[in-house]
């Protein structure tokens, strides 16, 4: 895969700033690189709190809601929350069960199996609802596609009312979109037209959050007993890769506090199971440890299981429960492993590798592993990725995408191979008859509508600036930028003229690169990196001269405080292309005396000045 390294250019007074806010100048050109430049957006990303987050009432049909919900209460008529198998889903149902029992409601859950019902409400759930006698059924984090599902359960009596965060369906007429809207009682859904909720991004469990602040508020239930369903709503919005910007990232930020002592005895439990520290947990921790296992019930067993860990309030239930799912953790991830193996394998000896859009049929990976392994196969090659495998009725595929591709959009102009298809701009899923598979391939590609510079990966340096400008200070201050994540990237630096002077690999798993680098003054510096180990130790030798893009950190060992470079990315210098650092067609920066030079986005270049010069005009 190709890779550029960018520096961002935006301007802004970055001594303003700094004085203003009581921040490093690098601090203030960091924000602004996340297009962050009015007053009041700057306190709230640096200071932000849930005060700050809007009114749910602001949503439309959140009023409409409420009000449905009061009478149904009132009335104990028997509601019924139906949610989705992924961690979004099943944190929106939590929420949802939780808030209404609060109320008095009569009130249960299902959710549909992954393998047998497919996506969302479905006509099975419908029908076994009414046979149970339930009055209303109330959808999270699915339901906004379900036209014919909704008519169906409308038909039998129910009233329904669907919450959910997805794209709404449109049908294109003389290049206009029209929405398709299910026939629920009413649909709350902040992407619906008309809809004056300021922040669109929120996930499933973050709209069910909202709908549970409007139920509290209005029936004179105190506002701190919301707290348990801040942390469910940050974890799903984590792990269904929400952006972290606004009023996700304030989420985020809250409710990763709130997991250092939670009220969600479950989740304690599964922090302890999987051996973290729950006063360090981070966004890693909630996508890459605790999210998995809670999917890993839908994936491999029942999503129920995830769900009644997050209910359970008996220690032994969620002990048994929590070992459980980190068990079937385990099992997925050598089961991802296998796929992945299998689709590099599959794209390399075929026509595949030369597509815009992957579309790998591996008919023996099991459905619910498509999405992680189409992610994986995008991480690796940078283009869009539909991994499709054989299921009971036809096949069934995940797609995987990257920005300059709305994957969603793109189903829609194909929808007349697919049986069914839903999702985001970077993230769908689909049914398709087993014939339909190569013309469903052959059209995506006939009209892509990307070039080669989509597939190049971006590396985005905030800052080019010398290890030596590195201080505790500015480390800590960085921590106010956290948490990291989807559209509020950790910050990149960049330093050229790196010798190395020693290396190893270190770790159980061999998955840690140490090295030993002293920049053009003979400082030495400690260094590690995570990034494709192999290809690292392989490329760069002792004594080679490299630039490196880093996050500066700090080690504690022993009672010993160490700064540590930790690389993202690394280029030797020794190899030049066109007067550019390359290794393999990968364009790095190139120095000239104290400058940085680097490709940008018009084939142009930005020259940034040395660190010092940069602290000395305003950062």
């Amino acid at each position: 895969m190709r890779e550029q390294w960018r520096i961002y250019g935006k301007k802004a007074d970055f001594k303003g700033i700094s004085e203003r806010f009581d921040i490093d100048q690098v601090t203030a050109r960091i924000i602004r690189n996340r297009d962050i430049t009015e007053e009041a957006d700057i306190r709230r990303y640096l200071h932000g709190s849930l005060a700050d987050c809007d009114s749910p009432f602001l949503m439309r049909g959140m009023e409409e809601t409420v009000e449905i919900l009061g009478r149904k209460v009132s009335g104990r008529k028997p509601v019924r929350v139906i949610g989705d198998y992924d961690v979004d889903g099943i944190c929106a149902t939590y929420i949802l069960v939780k808030a209404l029992e609060r109320l008095g409601a009569e009130v249960d859950y299902d959710i549909p199996d992954r393998i047998r019902d497919g996506y969302g409400i479905n006509v099975n759930l419908i029908d076994q609802a009414a046979a149970d006698g339930i009055d209303t059924l109330l959808t999270c984090d699915n339901g906004i596609a379900a036209k014919s599902q909704i008519a169906h359960a409308r038909g039998l009596g129910m009233t329904v009312l669907v919450t959910d965060h997805h794209e709404v369906p449109f049908e294109e007429e003389a290049g206009e979109k029209r929405e398709i809207l299910p026939p629920a009682d009413v649909v709350v859904n902040p992407h619906r037209s008309g809809c004056k909720y300021p922040f669109k991004m929120l996930c499933g469990a973050a709209i069910a959050w909202k709908l549970a602040q409007a139920l509290y508020e209005t029936f004179g239930i105190p506002k701190e007993e919301l707290s348990p369903f801040v942390e469910a709503a940050a974890l799903a919005t984590v792990c269904d890769v929400m952006l972290l910007q606004g009023e996700n990232r304030i989420l985020v930020k809250e409710g990763l506090k709130r997991m250092a002592d939670s009220q969600i005895p479950g989740l304690r439990i599964l922090i302890e199971a999987n051996g973290l520290n729950a006063a360090k947990l981070g966004c890693y921790h909630l996508g890459f440890v605790l999210g998995p296992c809670l999917n890993a019930g839908g994936r491999l067993d029942t999503a129920k299981k995830s769900l009644a860990l997050l209910l359970s309030e008996k220690r032994s239930e969620a002990e048994k429960l929590a070992w459980e799912l980190k068990e079937l953790n385990d099992k997925r991830k050598d089961m991802t492993a296998r796929g992945v193996e299998a689709a590099i394998y599959n794209i390399e000896e075929t026509g595949i590798r030369e597509d815009d859009v992957y579309v790998v049929y591996l008919p023996d990976c099991h459905e619910s592993l498509a999405g992680i392994v189409a992610g994986r196969i995008r991480e690796k090659y940078n283009h869009p990725t539909f991994i499709i495998t054989r299921a009971e009725s036809g096949l069934k595929g995940s797609g995987r995408s990257i920005q300059p591709y709305s994957m969603y959009e793109r189903l829609v102009r194909c929808q007349e191979y697919l049986t069914a298809f839903g999702g985001h701009p970077m993230a769908a899923g689909l049914s398709l008859p087993e014939e339909n598979l190569e013309a469903f391939r052959e059209a995506l590609n006939r009209d892509s509508g990307l070039s080669e510079e989509d597939f190049v990966k971006r590396l985005w340096i905030d800052v080019p600036m010398p290890f030596s400008y590195v201080t505790e200070e500015l480390i800590s201050e960085l921590h106010l930028l956290e948490p990291f994540g989807n559209g509020n990237e950790k910050p990149l630096f960049a330093q050229k003229g790196l010798t190395v002077r020693k290396k190893s690999i270190l770790g159980r798993n061999k998955n840690v690169l140490k090295f030993l680098l002293s920049d053009k003054d003979g400082n030495s510096i400690e260094a590690v990196t995570f990034q494709d180990i192999e290809e690292t130790d392989r490329s760069i030798r002792e004594g080679d001269r490299i630039s490196a893009a880093y996050f500066p950190d700090l080690n504690v060992y022993m009672g010993r405080r160490t700064l540590q470079m930790m690389i993202q990315s690394c280029q030797p210098e020794t190899k030049l292309v066109d007067g550019v650092p390359a290794i393999e067609g990968r364009r790095a920066l190139e120095g000239r005396k104290s400058d940085f030079r680097l490709p940008m986005e018009s084939g142009k270049t930005i020259i940034g000045r040395g660190a010092e010069e940069e602290r000395r005009n305003g950062g």
